[in-house]
């Protein structure tokens, strides 16, 4: 659900494509998840780089509603700044990266800030991209962790297997960490990666918006000790 779009600054420059903007809906069938998230994500490229960010909201269960809890259960948000006033250099490919993160889950908070260097790499049509970036976390505790490190990486794969309309896409998040979720003090490295398949089947019947799919949640140390993987189908709407 989160930064599919982000890093393909110069994907979009390229194509002519200088903004999107998508909300997602999925219903997580993880253990004890059970719930609804939405995602609304956007991403603008301009003459000096390119700006992107999502909202999450995970809804409340059946159970919690019983007892009287309603709305959101919890929200996550990133607003990223790719900074690139050399586009047409032999170093085009390369940006400075600046990322803020704030959300709440339940009794926990969290507000990072992230500063690095990000690379983009992609096939002669930008059809196939993938960016990598190398990333310093400020945490909101300076005590959160020993190695305040952060590498991520965003890819999108168009018509996958030659089948028009079919889009493989993901991000993945590796970062070091003290606590998970409150439970111990000892330095974690965790992981966090979430592989998205769509299809846009509103192409068949004139509403190429409309699109079916899903995502695996994947994390180790994230929300919970140990590896989780958590199955999501949802749809997605292209403004």
């Amino acid at each position: 659900m989160k930064k599919i779009v982000a890093f393909a600054g110069f994907a979009l420059l390229s194509v002519g494509a200088f903004a999107q903007t998508n909300l997602q809906v999925f219903y997580d069938f993880g253990k004890d998840r059970k719930l609804v998230t939405t995602t609304l994500e956007m991403f603008k490229a301009d003459d000096w780089g390119s700006t992107f960010f999502f909202v999450d909201y995970d809804y409340t269960t059946k159970e919690q509603r019983d007892v009287d809890i309603y709305g959101t259960q919890s929200t996550y948000m990133e607003i990223e700044r790719a900074l690139n006033f050399w586009q047409d250099t032999q170093l085009g490919a390369l940006s400075a990266h600046v990322e803020f993160q704030s959300g709440r889950f339940g009794g926990f908070s969290a507000r990072n800030w992230l500063f690095g260097a990000e690379y983009f790499l992609h096939n002669a049509d930008f059809s196939n991209t993938f960016t990598i970036a190398l990333l310093y976390k400020m945490y909101t505790d300076s005590k959160a962790t020993d190695t305040p490190i952060q590498v991520s990486g965003v890819w999108g794969m168009n018509n996958l297997f030659g089948l028009e309309g079919l889009r493989f896409s993901g991000f993945f998040d590796f970062w070091g960490e003290k606590a998970v979720w409150g439970l111990d003090d000892e330095t974690k490295f965790k992981f966090l990666s979430e592989p998205q398949l769509w299809y846009n089947v509103g192409a068949l019947f004139g509403c190429e918006n409309f699109n079916i799919g899903g995502e695996i949640e994947l994390s180790n140390n994230f929300r919970d000790k140990g590896f989780v993987c958590n199955p999501c189908l949802g749809v997605k709407w292209n403004f």
